[in-house]
């Protein structure tokens, strides 16, 4: 819980009052300490995924000595990107997901597609517009030394329990070494997302090289400030 309201509100673009109405409507995963609220980071950015709110391209601000993030294009390279996936429920789409994901030898390819399975059972990683974030909660251990983002573009569409009701045709599936690495990809897709000419190219299911050059477009245009706190 490394969030409180100033912080939360800044993050979402969007003003106190607005935090904790919210929070008081029971939209927004929040907790109460020392009577303050307070927010997990990891939550927040999910919360604003599904709730197609662009965050602030602050999230993009590293602490002083944290070490430099993967890019989304760098990230997209190393989990690649597939047409035509097939699989006729959640289920078997992620298992032909985790099939696909290039691993090393020694990670349980059943254990992750448990553990993404059971992310799902939580709530839905669809985000609306027929795009889904496969991911799981908090990392685990998989014997990767960077983000991969393995991107999907379904057969047919699926029934993801999205919000909007619509089925899924694209996953971004996101792996990371680190909570760190976590946060930061999911918050480079979430953003990416919002941008049109990125969205546009994800929407018509480009090729891999404009694809890879669409992620390095958005990469480039994120602020490389570190900050000093």
């Amino acid at each position: 819980m490394d969030l409180n309201v100033r912080d939360s509100a800044r993050l979402l673009k969007v003003s106190e009052k607005t935090i904790y109405r919210w929070v008081q409507q029971g939209k927004l995963p929040a907790y109460r300490v020392n009577e303050q609220y307070r927010f997990n980071r990891a939550e927040l950015l999910e919360w604003a995924t599904s709730q197609r709110i662009n965050v602030s391209p602050e999230i993009f601000v590293e602490p002083a000595g944290s070490g430099g993030a993967s890019g989304l294009g760098e990230a997209i390279r190393a989990g690649g990107i597939h047409y035509r996936v097939g699989g006729a429920d959640k289920t078997l789409v992620l298992r032909s997901v985790v099939d696909l994901m290039p691993l090393p030898d020694m990670v349980d390819r059943q254990f992750l597609l448990q553990v993404l399975l059971a992310r799902e059972s939580l709530g839905s990683t669809a985000v609306g517009n027929g795009i889904a974030l496969p991911h799981v909660r908090n990392p685990v251990v998989m014997h990767i030394q960077r983000p991969i983002v393995t991107l999907c573009f379904l057969e047919r569409p699926i029934d993801f329990d999205a919000l909007d009701g619509q089925p899924v045709h694209t996953l971004f599936t996101v792996l990371s070494p680190t909570v760190r690495a976590h946060l930061h990809t999911l918050a480079r897709i979430s953003f990416s997302l919002q941008q049109p000419e990125f969205a546009d190219v994800i929407c018509r299911q480009g090729s891999r090289e404009e694809i890879i050059e669409a992620c390095e477009a958005i990469d480039r245009s994120i602020p490389v400030l570190v900050s000093s706190q």
